[in-house]
């Protein structure tokens, strides 16, 4: 008996013991979900400035117009001339050699080679990345989306593992700038201002809506915000193009109907996400407050951005409606999105406060 008595405080210690070591794992998990998290805003911010020096390093490029063949006179010799089909963009480029310089092959290269560099450090920091998220959630031992830190983290994540595949597939290299350098800005914010230790779910948030309906938008959030990035993009290249002034890195641009049907595209393929997340998030509000709508701040400003994202796409599909007008009501939406996110959870008291 005297054996029996004393197992039972043994286990009690082992417990203990091993109760002590989780809570350190988890603390480690965390510090360094935080290291890693500064490590990839400053790779992200290298990879911006590498992009920044991209874009320089391309003032002398043109936008190649469209080649005329027809028939010209070649001088040869003294002898006079020759008739001949001849290119003559190629030579109105040489009659023009006293003008501004031209782009040579060892600009391309030049542009070429930092471009690859801004990938390679954004490619570096998504994966930096991915592990402070992933550290994040075994930190929490549950998933990083509880805050707006963690949300902001995958967030991003999210944007920037999305930019990776499309320049993987149809080289979208022209995003990288801007991708970079919001990246880098957004986990600057989630390491200082956004930060917050790890710490349970609150109530509220023990639900099984709480993975559809954050996850649902954070995918769509950022599909909304590459396309008014695209967006914004589109508007100073068909201004360029109008004026007949496509130089710089915005001859690299794919053409301005080009950059505005995949900025389309980005809002129709988040917009039926967003609509769920608004769904969801009802559902969840039934279970969580005891009501489906309340017109909380973010509520209504949630169904505001759906409502402008809903007008953006039908006059795209059914009056046709394109050019600089549409881009600039999807660059509203975008804004719309991270106010909603960022100015109404810091500015404005609601039942959403728990996500500070």
């Amino acid at each position: 008996m005297a054996g029996l008595s004393k197992r039972p405080i043994r286990f009690g210690w082992d417990a203990y013991a091993r109760l002590d070591h989780l809570e350190r794992s988890m603390m480690d998990y965390a510090e360094f979900s935080f290291q890693a998290m500064v490590v990839a805003a400053v790779v992200y911010l290298f990879a911006g400035a590498a992009h920044t020096v991209e874009w320089a390093a391309a003032k002398n490029a043109t936008a190649e117009p469209p080649k005329k063949r027809r028939r010209v006179k070649v001088l040869v010799g003294a002898a006079g001339g020759r008739d001949e089909m001849g290119d003559e963009a190629g030579l109105e480029a040489r009659a023009g050699d006293g003008g501004a310089r031209r782009e040579t092959e060892n600009d391309r290269l030049r542009v070429d080679q930092f471009g690859r560099v801004g990938l390679a450090f954004t490619t570096v920091a998504f994966f930096v990345h991915l592990a402070a998220v992933v550290t994040r959630g075994l930190a929490a031992d549950r998933a990083p989306w509880a805050n707006m830190h963690e949300f902001t983290a995958t967030s991003l994540a999210l944007l920037v593992g999305a930019y990776l595949v499309m320049n993987l597939k149809w080289s979208m290299r022209w995003l990288g700038l801007f991708v970079a350098l919001f990246s880098s800005i957004g986990l600057g914010l989630a390491v200082t201002v956004f930060y917050v230790d790890v710490s349970p779910l609150v109530p509220s948030l023990h639900s099984t809506w709480f993975m559809f309906h954050i996850s649902a938008a954070m995918a769509s959030g950022s599909a909304f915000t590459v396309g008014a990035i695209a967006s914004v993009l589109y508007i100073v290249r068909e201004r360029a193009e109008r004026r007949g002034e496509v130089r710089g890195y915005l001859a690299k641009l794919p053409d301005s109907r080009a950059i505005d049907t995949f900025a389309y595209r980005c809002a129709a393929f988040a917009f039926p996400m967003f609509t769920f997340v608004i769904a969801a998030g009802a559902i969840w509000a039934q279970y969580a407050w005891g009501r489906y709508w309340g017109w909380d701040p973010k509520e209504t400003w949630s169904l505001i951005t759906w409502a402008v994202y809903a007008a953006y796409l039908h006059a795209r599909s059914t009056a046709g409606w394109r050019g600089t007008p549409a881009a600039i009501i999807s660059i509203i939406g975008g804004l719309l999105f991270w106010w909603n996110y960022v100015g109404i959870n810091l500015f404005v008291q609601g039942l959403h406060s728990y996500a500070k």
